[in-house]
């Protein structure tokens, strides 16, 4: 039997990070599942209380903005990416790194504009469609993994790039691959990041 003295210490052992911070693969893996379960619970519940796939996707990309948001200094603080001078280096830097870093995934950078305002993002392996099969019945204008466009918006937001993120493919929906565009808007005024130059 163990003591209180014995389960506090045992719990401060845990590895409860997200993928960057775990030390260990399994941890990583595990924390990965349960956000995969999770998601998918949100969704599900999504679809009972809206029922309109238009006013899901506006409610997952609103959830992804307040998380990307919050999420870019976490971003930030342990990437150790250094500044981006041009907007392919910022979408690259999202592709290698961020994917990466949060779900485990390195997706293919496309550029669509000769002008370099407008990349695509695309995904051989899409994390949060693991556990799912097809869309929920009359779904069929749902973006399921909508809350990744927002957290892109917003985390981009963050550092004074105004953009517009959307799906155009989604291989849940029979398209060839998933693929996420991100096209560049406008640079914004003023720093929101504390120590962002």
């Amino acid at each position: 039997m163990l003591r209180k003295a014995d389960l506090r210490s045992t719990a401060v052992q845990k590895d409860w990070h997200l993928p960057a911070g775990s030390s260990s693969g399994s941890a990583h893996h595990m924390n990965t599942e349960l956000f995969v379960l999770t998601y998918g619970a949100l969704v599900a519940q999504l679809c009972k209380d809206l029922q309109n796939d238009e006013d899901i996707n506006k409610e997952l990309d609103n959830m992804g903005y307040n998380i990307g948001v919050r999420l870019i200094e976490d971003f930030l603080a342990h990437s150790d990416v250094r500044r981006c001078h041009s907007f392919y280096e910022t979408v690259d830097v999202i592709s290698k790194v961020a994917f990466k870093m949060y779900l485990g995934v390195v997706p293919n950078v496309i550029c669509k504009d000769p002008a370099g305002d407008e990349y695509s993002l695309l995904l051989e392996r899409n994390p949060l469609v693991n556990f799912l099969e097809d869309l929920p019945d009359n779904h069929s204008s749902l973006w399921y993994s909508n809350l990744l466009c927002g957290i892109l918006r917003g985390a981009l937001k963050m550092v004074n790039l105004a953009t517009d993120v959307c799906f155009v493919q989604d291989r849940l929906k029979g398209d060839k691959e998933t693929e996420i565009q991100i096209k560049f808007l406008r640079k914004l005024e003023g720093s929101k990041l504390m120590g962002h130059k």
